[in-house]
């Protein structure tokens, strides 16, 4: 295929009320190299139609299901590409599963399934289809979250000594699920998000950011997994300490219950020599603090940069770019996979285990108040 072809891209998921879904779409065919061809946006038909017509999706390409559209898209000469799964986490796996046997690339929102044993077999799915999958781990695609993890890897901290991530919403402080809200329904419902309420919805998120920047995976945990608003069903906040391979020491904090507290990750990286801290809410500065020097701030598009942060940045400094620009790098990089390119640092179905692993892990032995234990489910 050739690159200026764009890719032929089908959604499932995303319909009237979602959050995630227009994100997507936007972040899909923000550089033009992915176009909304088809897709399943929801199983009311009066809202699939209605998303179709608003994102200029034809009415014949507009499915019921997800294995119609699979299959007939699969009978079509200029049928999709790839399929993006945004969907609650129950129907992950099986659109993925159903999308990568049907040939086709699949790109998916986190977490990767609705639990561990899903996310193993989907993992031997990827391997058996020769397609690519790949999951929107957001905050892996900020220039300076990349910046960051190349100044690590360059070993400029020397050995990393401590990690304190925190993401700290407070929208769920109320018992929203019993309100109406739909984000909040699909949540705190096990049978929808697995067993993991925060945990799986953002704990996730730092998690993988930790591991990213660092580039050294978690060993071992010792979870406080709790659920602070009477009469729900799922965790709402979660404290999590973590020894990282090579002796490196962890904090991670999660919680939907913060009341204040908007969208508030935040990441510090402490070596030898000196530490890093990058925040969600300036997340075009990278702070830099030295043992035995002058603190430095950094800014995306400045030319000092590094490739990484250059590739992933599209404006001159000093103009802020955000979360459709983030998420967008994922699906570019994506792109080039797909069209036989390098496909930069897009988060794989070995991350999609490993997160899911992390879940389950820190909830059965919150649960069991266990203390610290093993990190299991490896990525393969």
């Amino acid at each position: 295929m050739s690159g200026r072809t764009p890719l032929r891209l089908a959604m499932v998921g995303g319909g009237p009320g979602s959050f995630i879904g227009p994100v997507h779409r936007m972040a899909a065919e923000l550089d033009g190299r992915i176009r909304l061809t088809a897709g399943v946006f929801s199983r009311d038909p009066e809202k699939n139609a209605q998303a179709a017509d608003g994102w200029g999706v034809p009415r014949d390409r507009v499915y019921p299901d997800h294995h119609t559209m699979i299959e007939a898209e699969r009978a079509r000469g200029d049928g999709v590409d790839l399929v993006a799964v945004v969907t609650p986490n129950h129907l992950h796996f099986d659109v993925a599963a159903a999308a990568l046997r049907g040939g086709l690339h699949v790109m998916s929102d986190k977490p990767a399934t609705l639990n561990l044993g899903q996310a193993r077999d989907l993992a031997d799915i990827v391997a058996a289809s020769g397609k690519l999958y790949g999951l929107t781990y957001t905050y892996t695609g900020y220039p300076m979250v990349r910046e960051a993890r190349e100044i690590v890897a360059r070993g400029d901290l020397g050995p990393v000594r401590k990690v304190v991530v925190e993401y700290s919403q407070g929208w769920l402080s109320r018992p929203l699920e019993r309100e109406g809200n739909k984000q909040a329904d699909w949540r705190a419902d096990p049978a929808q998000s697995g067993v993991g309420g925060c945990i799986g919805d953002i704990g996730v998120h730092a998690f993988n950011i930790a591991e990213f920047i660092t580039g050294s995976r978690v060993e071992r945990l010792c979870a406080d997994v709790a659920t602070v608003v009477p009469g729900r069903n799922l965790d709402d906040d979660c404290n999590v300490l973590l020894r990282f391979e090579g002796g490196a020491r962890g904090v991670l904090i999660a919680s939907q219950i913060s009341a204040g507290a908007r969208n508030g990750l935040k990441i510090s990286v402490y070596g030898e020599k000196g530490g890093l801290t990058w925040s969600h809410e300036r997340h075009t500065e990278l702070t830099l603090d030295w043992l035995d020097g002058p603190s430095q701030v950094l800014h995306a598009g400045s030319a000092y940069l590094g490739a990484g942060a250059h590739a992933a940045t599209r404006l001159p400094t000093g103009h802020p770019e955000g979360f459709i620009e983030a998420f967008a790098n994922l699906y570019r990089d994506f792109a080039d996979a797909i069209q036989g390119r390098d496909g930069g640092l897009v988060p794989d179905i070995g991350e999609g285990v490993r997160g899911m692993a992390f879940v389950e892990r820190a909830v059965a032995a919150s649960l069991a108040d266990a203390g610290w234990v093993a990190l299991e489910g490896e990525g393969r």
